[in-house]
């Protein structure tokens, strides 16, 4: 017997859980740092374009074909592929479903190093010194301990469902993270440097901007910070009804997402410069000293540098991206949950510690094996699965996808042509300008 569907009981709450899910990590760790390495302001001016012309289409897609199936990406997939191959549609779906686990089962061990760093400038902040360096210091034991804590702590909320966990904690999440980014920020300017960081981040250097490596790299990033291709936004457009504004909604999230990203990087970018200017090494000619390091050992000497009001600094920075790996691990985890309940018929407790504990499984191989199996899970999954998932969307929505498609059925069409453009775009533009991405970032991958 089939199971209710769940749903999202509000607009915002869509929006928020979207938005949530799309800003984590990469906006506010990997957006700053790919900034900072590629010319500040002339960085932040492609990405800004290249949202607007690849990831907010992207988005679209992917949300699109939830939207209008109503159902888990498997299932979407393969109804939408039902002219050509359903099979090949389900394939996808499931590919899909294993770029979800793959990308939690890092998402998850990162994310407990920043709940750990929190931890460690609360604990030093009330005099417990062994522990707080044991928090701070990076080691297998301390893996073992926190990747199972994070992975405890978005099962939780899925284990509540849509609208009584995703969308109640993400309406709660998303504006403390705000709230505490903006805070973070009016801080960090006020110290001694920020204000050449500013500089560096907000005026472009146009002679930049032609830079193959700079361009790619922003459209990379601007792609990959809204987390297309693993069917979290599919799954999460399958929760709202059909046909409620979805260009909007979707202009919301991605609006959302890069509002966050630029206020990363008005948080990250003069906090090097404050950090220079207090006498750490920073960069090494234009480029940072190390890419891993500016959040585990740049910030927090600057942190430690400021005595007791660093700490509190600290523990406000490392909670804020906790929140932000957190909302974005429930968007991933709700992926095969609802694959699970929906085509296998199991119960959402069932299906959430099934899915937890093979997330935990991976997690463990990945801590037992590091050196070798990290970083490659992290390569495949964002140059390889994620861009290839994606120009599939496209091309289910623009070429496979026929009935009940409004952005191909002529008969749908009618009296909107707006909405033919709008397929068009989608249907011959975005396919060529993210094979141009997925081409070149193998290549300088």
């Amino acid at each position: 017997m089939a199971q209710l569907r769940d749903s999202f009981h509000s607009r915002i709450g869509f929006v928020l859980a979207a938005a949530g899910a799309a800003i984590g990590l990469g906006n506010i760790w990997g957006f700053p740092t790919n900034a900072a390495n590629n010319g500040g302001g002339a960085f932040l001016f492609v990405y800004l374009v290249v949202t607007v012309l690849l990831a907010l289409p992207a988005l679209y897609a992917e949300i699109y074909i939830g939207n209008q199936s109503q159902k888990n990406p498997v299932s979407a997939l393969g109804d939408a592929c039902k002219g050509v191959s359903e099979q090949l549609g389900r394939k996808v779906g499931v590919i899909g479903l294993c770029g979800a686990i793959m990308m939690l089962s890092f998402y998850t061990i990162v994310a407990g190093w920043m709940l750990a760093h929190a931890l460690a400038a609360i604990t030093q902040l009330i005099g417990l010194t062994d522990i707080s360096t044991w928090l701070s210091s990076s080691s297998t034991e301390r893996n073992l301990v926190f990747t199972p804590i994070f992975i405890l702590l978005g099962a939780a909320i899925i284990f509540q469902g849509v609208n009584a966990g995703i969308e109640k904690w993400s309406t709660r999440l998303m504006p403390v993270l705000l709230i505490m980014l903006i805070g973070l920020i009016i801080y960090i300017l006020q110290q001694p440097g920020a204000m050449k960081g500013v500089e560096t981040y907000l005026v472009p250097d146009f002679s930049r901007i032609t830079d193959p490596k700079l361009v790619v790299s922003a459209m990379g990033q601007a792609f990959f910070s809204l987390s297309i291709g693993v069917g979290g936004m599919m799954v999460y457009g399958s929760y709202m009804a059909k046909d409620k504004n979805l260009g909007k909604l979707v202009l919301s999230i991605t609006a959302l997402d890069t509002g966050i990203a630029f206020l990363a990087g008005l948080l990250i970018i003069p906090a090097l410069f404050v950090a220079q200017h207090a006498g750490q090494q920073v960069f090494n000619g234009d480029q940072l000293i190390g890419e891993g390091q500016l959040i585990f050992h740049i910030l927090p000497e600057l942190f430690n540098s400021m005595g007791t009001i660093g700490l509190i600094v600290a523990t406000g920075f490392f909670l804020l991206l906790s929140i932000a790996a957190l909302t974005s691990t429930i968007s991933s985890t709700e992926v095969p949950v609802a694959y699970l309940v929906e085509d296998k018929n199991v119960t959402r407790k069932t299906a959430t510690i099934w899915v937890s504990a093979t997330v935990l499984f991976f997690s463990m191989l990945l801590i037992a094996f590091f050196d070798v199996l990290f970083g490659a899970f992290i390569r495949i999954l964002t140059t390889i699965m994620q861009p290839l998932s994606c120009l599939f969307y496209f091309i289910v929505v623009g070429w496979l996808w026929k009935r009940g498609n409004k952005l191909r059925d002529v008969s749908l069409q009618e009296g909107r042509p707006w909405l033919v453009q709008w397929g068009n775009y989608l249907r011959f533009v975005c396919p060529v300008l993210l094979t141009v991405v997925f081409v070149n970032v193998a290549i300088l991958n």
